[in-house]
């Protein structure tokens, strides 16, 4: 053969005491953690009306089990500014969530009567703002929403 497989390094030696002690992880990894934490938390939040059972979707206002509940954003997710923004999301039913754009038109109104138009144009203010989270904010974010979704379960 005129080639020789190189031996793999072991790659605590290269990536130091992070990878060592297995604290590293990827700032994609984290931020996919905190949207399946968040969006729990945002779900039963919004299902707490109904003892943990149903929900009322922000949009077309349609009572329906809390397992066809998604957590709808206002402004996009792709917004990092308010991607985790508590105001920014609810309880959105499936059809309006997925099929039908986040119905915007909607939910702007059941915003509104939700939080109030105040905040609700201090969201549209804050659409052009970009933030970029560390992996420590990340992380402080997850133990948080993990502990109130804990506690919301326990009601």
């Amino acid at each position: 053969m005129f080639w020789k497989k190189k031996k793999d390094k072991d790659k605590s030696e290269t990536w130091g005491k992070a990878a060592r002690t297995g604290k590293w992880r990827s700032t994609k990894s984290l931020k996919d953690k905190l949207d399946r934490v968040f969006s729990m938390y945002i779900r039963l939040r919004d299902s707490k009306e109904f003892g943990f059972k149903y929900f009322r979707c922000i949009s077309c206002g349609r009572v329906l089990p809390f397992e066809q509940a998604d957590c709808g954003h206002y402004i996009s997710r792709t917004n990092m500014a308010l991607r985790f923004s508590e105001d920014n999301c609810s309880a959105q039913c499936r059809s309006c969530n997925r099929f039908k754009d986040g119905n915007i038109l909607d939910y702007r109104q059941g915003l509104t009567r939700k939080i109030g138009e105040q905040r609700v144009t201090l969201l549209e203010s804050r659409k052009h703002e970009t933030k970029k989270w560390s992996n420590w904010e990340l992380e402080q974010l997850i133990e948080y929403y993990s502990k109130e979704t804990e506690r919301l379960k326990k009601m």
